[in-house]
């Protein structure tokens, strides 16, 4: 019996009935829903921490997540009951790259500011200092983690003459590099850009990395774009960097407490706001949940 937590695309939905008795959790993941399960598809709003783990029934033998993050699950509890836990890495790459650099763009051109405007019926025409944004094209882009993301973001910023540095634990072989310049230390980094995009991994580790001694670091006017972990960011920093000019735009597509966001970025015009949709294409969404799949296929024929 295959658990799944919440609606699937239909091409996987359809390809998870052909391989599995499937039950679609419709309330509490109580000890019904659990009855006879043998591993459960999930995703980053479902919380499988050490409490909920232990009440698992023994018959659970993976936890597949529809997503490269494993920071909702308690992997060291999983692992002392013999669960596997499954993640869908390396396929959502290129979209939520392409969403960085959307906002990037979206953040520079106002278009967000723009946009409002328009639908409010407060455009009044053009006139040549209308709505001035900044160009992005020639710019410092610092990627802080060089992965996989990162890397197709470079690949793409190249195409506008970008010059790409990053920030890593380690630095890269000068093949994935690919001309990048790589920086050791904060300071050094935030100082020479003018964008700024954060594609690190969530945890007690990076929380609050983006605070208010490494905003005062950042070039005044940079750009700062986050579609990683919402966590990674001290929302009350940025905003009065946002408020102040510090920063002069930002675009998030991640929360620390998502759904919930920070009021204080829905104050300002120069802030672009998307719902975690980095990796919301179809292509993609459905290349993770068959991703998800396979790992659920494997551990099971493994486990009998």
């Amino acid at each position: 019996m295959l658990l799944i937590t919440r609606e699937l695309p239909p091409a996987v939905a359809a390809r998870a009935a052909c391989e599995h008795q499937v039950r679609q959790l419709t309330g509490p993941l109580d000890a019904a829903a659990l009855e006879g399960v043998t591993a459960i598809l999930c995703t980053p709003a479902d919380r499988f921490d050490a409490a909920l783990i232990a009440q698992l029934p023994a018959t659970v033998r993976v936890i597949a997540t529809y997503s490269v993050g494993l920071e909702h699950i308690d992997q060291a509890a999983a692992a002392a009951r013999g669960i596997a836990v499954r993640h869908t890495p390396d396929v959502l790459s290129t979209a939520t790259a392409e969403l960085a650099l959307t906002l990037m763009l979206m953040a520079a051109r106002r278009a967000g500011e723009g946009e409002r405007l328009l639908r409010a019926g407060k455009w009044q025409g053009l006139t040549p200092i209308f709505h001035l944004g900044t160009g992005v094209a020639g710019k410092v882009l610092g990627i802080l983690g060089m992965g996989r993301i990162g890397r197709e973001l470079a690949a793409m910023a190249r195409g506008l003459n970008m010059q790409i540095h990053y920030h890593n634990r380690t630095r890269l072989d000068p093949a994935l590099e690919a001309g990048a310049m790589y920086h050791g230390e904060d300071a050094g980094f935030l100082e020479a850009l003018d964008f700024l995009s954060i594609n690190i991994p969530g945890g007690p580790a990076t929380r609050h990395w983006l605070n208010a001694e490494r905003i005062s670091q950042l070039k005044p006017g940079a750009i700062v774009v986050n579609t990683g972990r919402g966590s990674t960011v001290d929302d009350a920093a940025l905003i009065a960097a946002l408020r102040s000019g510090q920063v002069r735009a930002a675009g998030l597509d991640v929360y620390e407490h998502e759904p919930l966001v920070n009021p204080g970025y829905l104050e300002l015009e120069n802030v672009v706001l998307l719902p975690h949709i980095g990796s919301a294409t179809v292509e993609t969404r459905d290349a993770m949940g068959f991703l998800a799949l396979d790992g659920i296929g494997e551990v099971l024929q493994t486990a009998s």
